[in-house]
C-alpha cells in the first residue's frame, strides 16, 4: 500500500533579528501551506545574522507557530541559531518546539560563531526525513551519512544568492540520484544579512527520480507543495 506525506516549502518575508514578527510570518505560512510537514529556509527566524541571539525551544516568541501547528496538525521545521551554539532546525508542532538538527558543514565565518552538529533524522507518520542546512547539501558525504541512518526523504533549509538559483536544484537531483529519496529545499527569498542582498527564492520539491514536482518563484511569502509517495 502506498504511503503519502504532504510536504511544503516556504520562503516567508524576514525582518533581521526580529523573531517576534518572523514567527508571525511563519505561522501564516503554516496555515496557508495545508501540509503535514513545512520546511523553512536556513535561519528563517532571525535572518542570516551570525550574531543573532540564540533561539531556545521554550522561547515565548515561538507561540504563534506552535498555535498554528496545533490548529493544522503541521510539523514546522524552522531555521534559527540554537543552543550549542549551532545553526539549527527547530521542529515545531502543537506541543512546542525542540532542536532537531545542527548544521554539520559550517561555511566561512560561521565557524567563528557556531559548532558543527551531526547527521540527524526526524520521523513523521512513518516517514524518515534526513535534515540538512545549506552547505550540507553541497557535500555528498552529508547525504551519504544521513542516508546511512535510513531515510525516505531529505529536507533542507538554504540561503543562496540570486545568481545561484540553480544550485539547490542541482544538489537535490544529485541526492535523489545517489540515494533514491524525495528532496525538499526551502530557499530564502528577499534580502538578509551576510551580504545576501538578493537571494534566490525558488524553493522546490523533487521526486525520488529527480523530477521537479513543485517550485516557488523568487518572491517572498510563496509556498510550494507536493505529496511524497512511497
Amino acid at each position: 500500500m502506498e504511503q503519502l506525506l504532504s510536504i511544503a516549502v516556504a520562503q516567508p518575508r524576514c525582518t533581521a533579528f526580529d523573531v517576534t514578527s518572523n514567527a508571525v510570518a511563519h505561522a501564516e505560512a503554516v496555515r496557508a501551506a495545508d501540509a503535514r510537514v513545512l520546511v523553512f529556509p536556513e535561519m528563517s527566524l532571525t535572518g542570516y545574522e551570525l550574531d543573532a541571539e540564540l533561539v531556545v525551544p521554550d522561547d515565548e516568541r515561538l507561540a504563534p507557530i506552535v498555535a498554528a501547528c496545533a490548529e493544522t496538525g503541521t510539523l514546522a521545521l524552522a531555521g534559527a541559531p540554537v543552543p550549542g551554539p549551532r545553526i539549527g532546525i527547530l521542529a515545531v508542532d502543537g506541543d512546542g518546539a525542540r532542536v532537531a538538527y545542527g548544521k554539520v558543514y559550517l561555511h566561512g565565518s560561521e565557524a567563528a560563531h557556531f559548532v558543527p552538529g551531526e547527521p540527524a533524522v526526524i520521523e513523521v507518520d512513518g516517514w524518515r526525513l534526513g535534515l540538512a542546512v545549506c552547505r550540507d547539501t553541497g557535500i555528498p558525504e552529508h547525504a551519504a551519512r544521513t542516508a546511512a541512518l535510513g531515510i525516505d526523504g531529505y529536507v533542507a533549509g538554504v540561503i543562496h544568492a540570486d545568481h545561484e538559483a540553480e544550485v539547490h536544484g542541482e544538489r537535490a537531483r544529485r541526492v535523489a540520484a545517489d540515494h533514491g529519496v524525495w528532496v525538499a529545499t526551502a530557499a530564502f527569498a528577499g534580502p538578509t544579512g551576510g551580504g545576501f542582498d538578493r537571494t534566490s527564492g525558488r524553493s522546490g520539491i523533487w521526486s525520488a527520480d529527480g523530477e521537479l514536482v513543485a517550485e516557488a518563484s523568487a518572491a517572498p511569502d510563496e509556498i510550494a507543495r507536493a505529496v511524497f509517495i512511497k
